[in-house]
């Protein structure tokens, strides 16, 4: 009765201010670099949420089809992938995308498509600055996760508060990779870190794109005798943690670090990551909400392995494309932004809701603790050598204390 009825609403897609239904099937494209983790935890994410819905009825009696594209991370394949969805395949919406750059680089195309887009994975508040500044144009771009650079900030800050003084970081200095993810963050960390956690801050450093070799950063680190080198690291982040192992730095790593986020990362580098740390949206073993294992058991029954952060907004994304979709009973594109700025949604990360219009970051996915917050954990080892990310806050959530390096 569903689909007879959708196909009576008249079809359509989310291209343009056409007439609202829902056609007989539902389109989605998702995005996102393949050959990377969390570009394979998009699109795993996508299709894993794609086929449940289907097994469940599909949405609003319609089946789901979804179409993926590999972006490489890079701003000319994602605007040409983009076109194929939008253009091409006349999707009703589309989610993911990694990197900010690749973002950025299609937020003028997603305007001119109007084309409902959910972000997952991308960070930067330069896209909710864009619909602040003009809404009508830009108002079909929302992000389900993570939070944005500005919030990591805050929630680093957070975190440094409320922890640093057990973990016995009483002097610290700041590394970021020279990214635009990371400007915001760095831009008032030292003062913040030291007026609102009562640390000392030796520097704020930005390391450029392409560096393969700390030793000269982590002897001036060790020079000033920190107690960590607290992180804003991705791309270049690999090669920061399995140097600072390998030479065994008197002082604790972590922060953000998002290779650290990937389940198979111990492993990976030979335990090189014992004792760091990382802030992500939820582990596999953490109970954010009644969503998230049975998510992450869901993933690794049907990948043999488990998702990585971005992994977890591309599975809400769908469902509240779904929940938005039939409310409205269209795919129109205005018809669902106007759904989703309304819309309060458990998903697998926190609940998940959108500044409005006039909002600080407009439809840009709000942070604290009744919000999307995200869980910072620590690899520790078991009585057999093998590495578990354990959460060490927040506090309803904590599973063991920091421990330091064992070598320290």
């Amino acid at each position: 009765m569903g689909t007879a009825l959708a196909g009576c609403l008249g079809g359509g897609n989310g291209n343009g201010n056409g007439g609202g239904g829902v056609p007989d099937t539902v389109t989605l494209g998702a995005l996102g670099p393949a050959d990377s983790p969390m570009g394979e935890s998009i699109l795993n994410s996508a299709e894993l949420a794609v086929s449940e819905i289907n097994d469940d009825g599909g949405i609003a009696g319609a089946d789901v089809e979804l179409s993926t594209k590999d972006t490489k991370d890079q701003p000319g394949t994602t605007r040409e992938v983009y076109q194929e969805l939008t253009t091409g395949e006349e999707v009703d919406a589309t989610l993911g995308i990694f990197g900010s750059e690749s973002l950025l680089s299609i937020m003028g195309n997603i305007a001119q498509q109007q084309t409902v887009h959910l972000t997952a994975g991308a960070a930067t508040p330069e896209a909710p600055a864009l619909v602040e500044e003009d809404y009508e144009t830009n108002k079909y771009w929302f992000r389900v996760g993570p939070i944005n650079s500005v919030f990591l900030g805050e929630s680093q800050v957070q975190f440094a508060a409320d922890r640093f003084e057990q973990m016995g970081w009483e002097k610290v200095a700041f590394i970021a990779e020279d990214y635009k993810w990371t400007e915001p963050i760095t831009d008032e960390i030292s003062d913040r870190l030291e007026e609102e956690a009562g640390v000392e801050v030796t520097e704020v450093r930005r390391v450029s794109e392409g560096t393969e070799d700390f030793t000269p950063i982590y002897d001036d680190l060790e020079s000033d005798e920190v107690d960590g080198a607290y992180t804003a690291l991705a791309h270049i982040g690999t090669t920061a943690l399995v140097q600072w192992a390998k030479q065994s730095r008197e002082f604790g790593f972590g922060g953000i670090h998002v290779p650290t986020q990937l389940p198979s990362f111990y492993e990976a580098t030979d335990g090189a990551a014992i004792s760091t740390f990382s802030q992500t949206t939820a582990t596999a073993n953490s109970e954010v909400t009644e969503k998230t294992v049975p998510y992450a058991d869901a993933y690794q029954e049907e990948y043999d392995s488990l998702p990585v952060y971005t992994g977890y907004s591309a599975y809400d994304a769908v469902y509240m494309i779904k929940e938005a979709i039939e409310a409205t009973e269209s795919v129109n594109g205005d018809d669902l932004v106007t759904e989703l700025e309304e819309m309060s949604y458990t998903g697998t990360g926190g609940n998940i809701e959108f500044f409005g219009p006039d909002g600080e970051f407009p439809h840009d996915v709000r942070y604290g603790a009744d919000y999307s917050q995200g869980v910072y954990f620590q690899w520790q080892a078991d009585e057999n050598g093998e590495g578990h990310q354990r959460v060490l806050w927040p506090d309803d959530l904590q599973e063991v204390d920091y421990q330091a390096p064992p070598w320290a």
